[in-house]
């Protein structure tokens, strides 16, 4: 049977075996948690507690600041030691409330759980926001929002994203293998917020396990397991939707413009929990790998809980490491310190050595086209970036930049060593800006 999939793209080595037989394990609580109100796209929360004030855990200690925002909840029981700017991920710093554990782990009060066949759609939809669930694929954009698609963009195909494409990832791959079930609770509970007709499942072809047990899984529930050809990105939204659904999201749309939602399969899970046990988004799962980890590890991690925690839970480093990476190494964001957070969005954890860095002079583009023939989105990266080194903005934008989905897989295959995908974010970044002018 040949394997799904989309045009465009490429296949680096996935270095996944280092990780994806590691059960998952559960990180131990720090002495310090920092919590960053600013966790998901969209307006950051606003805290609600004080230094000095005693905390549940499950309670909410960040408010939602309009609709396209989430509450953001205590990960523990303990103190508030402070609500101040703490280093961020994005790289700078950022308000976030420091609770000091206080061991016992004690739940506060939780919404009641939900039943889903009496509960409403409405009733569904504000739990999610309740909760804080938002996508944990990386994007972390708030689940309600994104279940709530206007009257004229009905929805009549739901994707699970199971494909995991990054190298070194392998907690979606574990999830599944070891929690299928309450992934399953949490797309029946999407289904009827949605109202679907079709489900699909989409998991590359490295992981046969997952596909086997999923599908097994999956007998008599409407949804369809398609494996997919191995191949880089795709678990990004629009080139899932190509693959398996055979439709393409037209430039400067959503993936509602052709009726499709795609949600991860950890998004699922956390739905799960939202509505059937009332329980807030306040772990994930996060592979910690890469040749400057001494054992890489596949943890359930608590929000807020600094990457420095999670490197001795695995062993410590291996060297000194040259390139910290919160995420994949494809897309992920490098990091300035140990000392930052882990957030909803921390996909992974990656160590890289000099030894693993290599350094390559920026030369002169030759116009050899891999870049072009790499780029799933279908357009001209070397020029966008020329423009966008030149500060050209606006013949950027008619190049179709703002459909660049900053996969990187063209500064990976140029052989000049161009930041193609970093200059193209510049040119992003710009013409966003001149938009909010206007």
């Amino acid at each position: 049977m040949k394997l799904k999939t989309f045009p465009g793209g490429l296949h680096p080595p996935d270095n996944k075996q280092w990780s994806a037989h590691k059960p998952i394990e559960t990180c131990p609580l720090p002495a310090e948690l920092i919590v960053p109100l600013s966790q998901h796209i969209g307006a950051p929360a606003i805290p609600c507690v004080a230094a000095g004030d005693v905390v549940k855990k499950g309670q909410v200690i960040g408010e939602a600041k309009g609709f396209v925002s989430v509450p953001v909840h205590a990960p523990t029981s303990g103190t508030v030691a402070a609500v101040e700017d703490r280093l961020h991920p994005m790289g700078k710093l950022l308000p976030a409330v420091v609770i000091t554990p206080d061991g016992d782990d004690a739940w506060g009060e939780l919404p009641a759980p939900l039943d889903v066949q009496s509960a409403s759609v409405n009733e569904l939809r504000d739990r999610l926001r309740d909760c804080g669930i938002v996508g944990m694929g990386g994007a972390t954009f708030p689940a309600h929002v994104k279940l709530s698609p206007p009257e004229e963009k009905p929805i009549h195909t739901l994707i699970l994203n199971g494909v995991e494409c990054e190298p070194y990832l392998t907690a979606d791959h574990r999830l599944m293998l070891e929690d299928a079930e309450r992934i399953l609770d949490g797309v029946a509970i999407l289904q009827k917020i949605l109202g679907v007709k079709q489900t699909y499942l989409g998991i590359e072809a490295n992981k046969p396990d997952a596909i086997a047990l999923m599908e097994k899984a999956c007998a008599g529930r409407a949804i369809e397991v398609v494996p997919l050809e191995v191949k880089y990105p795709q678990g990004a939204e629009k080139q899932l939707i190509l693959a398996i659904a055979g439709c393409e999201v037209p430039s400067g749309g959503l993936p509602m413009d052709v009726g499709v939602v795609v949600q991860n399969v950890g998004t699922c899970a956390a739905v799960a929990d939202s509505v059937l046990r009332g329980i807030p988004l306040i772990e994930r799962i996060a592979t910690v790998s890469g040749p400057g980890i001494k054992e890489p590890k596949n943890l359930k991690i608590r929000i807020g809980m600094k990457l420095s925690h999670l490197v001795e839970q695995c062993g410590g480093l291996n060297g000194e490491p040259a390139k910290i990476i919160m995420g994949g190494p494809m897309m992920g964001m490098t990091q300035l310190s140990l000392e930052v957070p882990a957030t909803r969005g921390t996909s992974g954890l990656l160590l890289f050595t000099a030894d693993n860095v290599p350094l390559r002079p920026e030369g002169p583009c030759i116009r050899c086209g891999r870049c072009v023939r790499a780029c799933p989105a279908h357009i001209l990266p070397t020029t966008i970036a020329a423009y966008a080194r030149l500060d050209l903005f606006e013949e950027a934008e008619q190049f179709n930049a703002m459909d660049c989905i900053e996969c990187g897989c063209c500064t990976y295959s140029c052989p000049a060593a161009l930041p193609l995908v970093q200059a193209i974010r510049h040119a992003k970044g710009a013409i966003l800006a001149q938009r909010r002018k206007v």
